[in-house]
């Protein structure tokens, strides 16, 4: 739920950023918070997706919206490190919850940690789209990298029998640990440069 509401917040502001109306601040606030465990759910057959079976999922997306359309002026004034910390947080609850979620269902390891990654930047792959621009993770920072390796390492403890909190706690840290180094040191994969 935490999650959600941060996420719902970013796709709000990304939206009131965009000169979108209140309708499209919902729309995106709906699909940044969502979207990713929405491609999971429907991946694994969880049909219909956990977050529109239960309406705390979408109450949170859209009480992050009303946060920001509410509280722009004063959103603008939260220092922007917290914002990466806030988003990293998010990032790690939700690639470990997704991952978690396809252990659950059966998948192989490897399609765990995709599918982990997936719940954890596809709401902001989606947000991008909406607003007409490359998606954000397919070209800057380390961010889809983290959720992958976060997913990752709580794979590999899982493997090594270590309790299933303890796991995903390890998987989390190091994903939120992962982001926030990246953004710190400036850390970019590296990209082809065309002429």
């Amino acid at each position: 739920m935490a999650g959600t509401l941060i996420f719902g917040i970013e796709g709000a502001e990304a939206a009131i950023t965009g000169n979108l109306d209140l309708l499209g601040l919902m729309v995106l606030a709906f699909s940044t918070a969502l979207a990713g465990g929405i491609f999971r759910d429907v991946l694994i057959g969880a049909i219909p997706p956990n977050s529109l079976r239960d309406w705390r999922y979408t109450a949170m997306a859209f009480t992050g919206a009303a946060v920001a359309f509410f509280s722009y002026r004063f959103s603008q004034g939260i220092p922007h490190e917290l914002i990466l910390v806030l988003d990293a947080a998010g990032l790690a609850l939700f690639a470990v919850a997704g991952t978690e979620k396809a252990l659950l269902y059966n998948m192989h390891p490897f399609i765990a940690v995709l599918l982990g990654t997936i719940t954890g930047v596809g709401g902001g792959t989606v947000r991008d789209i909406f607003l007409a621009r490359v998606p954000n993770v397919l070209r800057s920072d380390i961010y889809a990298t983290a959720a992958m390796a976060g997913a990752a390492v709580m794979i590999a403890a899982r493997k090594l029998k270590l309790p299933h909190t303890w796991a995903a706690v390890l998987g989390g840290v190091f994903c939120f640990t992962l982001r926030m180094v990246s953004v710190w040191r400036h850390w970019n994969l590296p990209k082809v440069m065309a002429p």
